[in-house]
This record gives structure tokens, sequence and C-alpha cells, in this order.
């Protein structure tokens, strides 16, 4: 989970990280107040959106006063930044900004461990900085299981060219932000710009955290930061029902077992979908995994047709550990429960099962005779009658 940046900053400031006074405002008059309560002679006003180039597509705006600060939240407010519509923005006091640095914490899921990144030159594209002047990004493996101490903390710094009463100071707070990303289990903590100010300081100007989902037992507290009016409701259903669910833009509804299998069927069925008008496209990516029971396989098809893009379905299983007739079965016995539900199956549905017992699978389906359903033998086939069904 993403969070935004005064959520990030807050979580900053419960770790003793050094950030600016800073608070919230959903109209240009709750900006104008913020202005007024924070105090100092220059405010920024800043976008809330989880996306970066705030500052290029206008979403961050110094303010000399309150009704500047009012007019600027103005302008930010309900602003298109690639895609995301602004509906909050964070007035923060401003900082005599003196140097810029960049610093991240996150996970290497190739080396199994953290990755440190750090360097003198903050405030930009770092992708950009990495690409066109790798030498100075100083990149440092960390150990999980002793994160960010003082030793691995003035290695970083060092590294990336810090020296003297600084790099101590930068050190100490790496330290703190170690300690967010272990405490809170992130997976990304970025601040882009670390600054330091003309009076010394060193402050966490921006603060960018990604939480890890799968540790959301351990944190109780974490709900509260989801922006539930940003979620996708069929997103948010299929996550209620334990579904790995990916809503798309597509037309044609997309069900199978594995994830690697599910990615292929979605190119399939774009490659599929150009043959015919309106070029079909996959409506969504959901994998049942390896238990296709008929409560998963009846909750899939339930959110699918919950879907009004969707036009057509097209169900991709490759038996393995659970076999094609229990696969079938599973379908037959979703009709019944989303029947007893007074869900009905009102688009075609295309079935395609290979592997473990995939005839006996099919004798299966074709026994019930279950409306709008028909079976082919292949994945490119099931795909072209899937778009088809979809386009017509």
């Amino acid at each position: 989970m993403d969070l935004y940046e005064y959520q990030a900053r807050d979580i900053f400031e419960g770790y003793g990280v050094p950030v600016l006074r800073a608070m919230t405002a959903t109209t240009a008059a709750e900006a104008k107040e913020a202005g007024a309560a924070i105090g100092t002679p220059v405010v920024v006003v800043k976008a809330q959106v989880k996306t970066g180039g705030r500052g290029k597509a206008g979403g961050v705006k110094i303010a000399k006063s309150p009704d500047e600060a009012e007019a600027r939240a103005a302008e930010i407010l309900g602003l298109d930044i690639k895609g995301h519509v602004v509906k909050t923005v964070m007035v923060t006091e401003g900082a005599d900004i003196a140097e810029e640095y960049y610093f991240s914490l996150l996970l290497d899921r190739a080396e199994r461990r953290y990755l440190a990144m750090c360097s003198k030159e903050g405030g930009m594209d770092i992708e950009t900085l990495a690409a066109e002047r790798p030498e100075a990004l100083a990149r440092i493996p960390v150990d999980p299981l002793v994160g960010i101490d003082q030793a691995k903390a003035d290695e970083i710094v060092a590294a990336a060219g810090f020296s003297g009463p600084d790099a101590a100071e930068i050190a100490r707070v790496l330290q703190l932000l170690g300690t967010v990303y272990e405490k809170e289990d992130a997976t990304l903590v970025e601040v882009n710009p670390l600054v330091k100010t003309a009076d010394g300081r060193i402050i966490a100007l921006d603060a960018k955290v990604s939480l890890d989902e799968n540790a959301e037992f351990r944190h109780a507290d974490h709900a509260a930061l989801a922006d539930k009016s940003a979620e996708d409701p069929l997103e948010a259903a299929a996550k209620a029902k334990g579904l790995n669910y990916v809503k798309l833009d597509g037309s044609v509804g997309i069900i199978g077992n594995g994830a690697g299998l599910v990615m292929s069927t979605l190119d399939v069925v774009a490659y599929a979908g150009e043959e015919f008008p309106g070029s079909p496209k996959p409506a969504n990516f959901l994998d049942i995994g390896g238990g296709a029971s008929a409560e998963i396989m009846a909750n899939g098809l339930e959110i699918i047709i919950s879907d009004d893009q969707v036009k057509s379905v097209f169900v991709n299983v490759f038996g393995g550990i659970t076999a094609c007739d229990a696969v079938a079965n599973g379908i037959v016995q979703a009709f019944e429960l989303l029947a007893s539900r007074d869900e009905h199956v009102d688009v075609p549905l295309v079935v395609r099962l290979d592997g473990n017992n995939a005839e006996l699978g099919r004798k299966i389906l074709a026994a019930a005779n279950l409306p709008g359903l028909e079976q082919l033998d292949t994945m490119d086939g099931a795909a072209r009658r899937a778009a088809e069904l979809a386009a017509s």
C-alpha cells in the first residue's frame, strides 16, 4: 500500500525523523487556515497524489501569506496529475534550503535483502541520475537481520561522499528512517529531497512510504491509512473475498489458475481481440490459485459479471495439483451457488481445460449443459472465441 506524503510524514515524525510542520486541507479555505496556523513567512502548498512529477505538473506552489495559500490551493485542488485528481493538499512551513540530497531504502527481491541508495544530488528524477551519472548514486546492500545500524549508516553516507558534521547528522537520520522501514514493515522508504537548511539542519522535506500488505496482521493501525475513496469498488469487493483480482479496461473477463498463466492469457486475448471490431481486450486479472473450489469459482464469476464492461468470460485452467475434473465440478457448482444467491451468469463463458484429468473435466461440463458455456481445446482458440463473443 502506497501512502500519501502527509501520511508518510506523520509516520516519520512519530519515529523522530526531522520534518517540517504541516497540515492538510481539502478546500482552499482550509488551506488559508492552515497557512495562518503554521505562521511562517513562507508556506508550501503540495498536491497529495500517489504519483511523482507533482512539481512539473504545477502541484507544488509557494505562498507568502494565508491568502496566497488559499489561492494556490484553489489552483491545485482538482488538478489532474498523471490521471490522479488532487483532492487534498498539504500546507507545510517553508525551508531555507542550502543543499538537497536523496535517500531510499527498498526491498531488493532478487538479492533477498534490502538496498539503500543515497546521493548528494537530490530533488531531481532519481531514475535520470542513475542512468546518466550512476557514480553519483551510492548503492549499499543492507542485511535485513541487522538493518541500518550505526556502522551501516556510516558506510552509506561515506559511499555517497558526505564528510564532517553533516555526515554524522545524516547518518543519524538514516538510522531513524531504517527504523521506520523495519517497524512499519515497509517495502520502500524514500526521501527526495533530504535537505540541509541554511542553519545546518538535516530535514526530510519529502516522504514516500510503501507498506507491505502481507504484514497487515501486525499493524491494525494501517487499515486507517487506506484511501477507500480511490479504491476500485470491484477490487475492494474481490479483496474482501480473498481474490487476487485487478480491474482492467477491457470487455473479456479472465479467470485462470496461476499468475503466469493468467498473464499469458491476458496477452493472448489482447492479440486475438485485434481481429474483431472494437479490438476487445482483457477486463481483469484474476488468479484463483491452485484450489479452484466451487466457492472460489463462484466468487470470481460474481465479481467479473458485476463489471458492466464484461461481454464474455474466458476461464483458462491448467490442471496440476488441482485436477481439471475438480475445476469442472467447481464451475458447475459455481453456477448453482450463484443461482442460489439470485445471481446468474448472463454473459457467454468460454472454458479451456488442459493438464491433469482434462478429458474428464470436459465431459463433466458437457454433461452439465450450462447455459452460455462453450469449450475449446486450445488456449489460442478459446481466446479468439472469447474475443469474438465480446465483440458481437
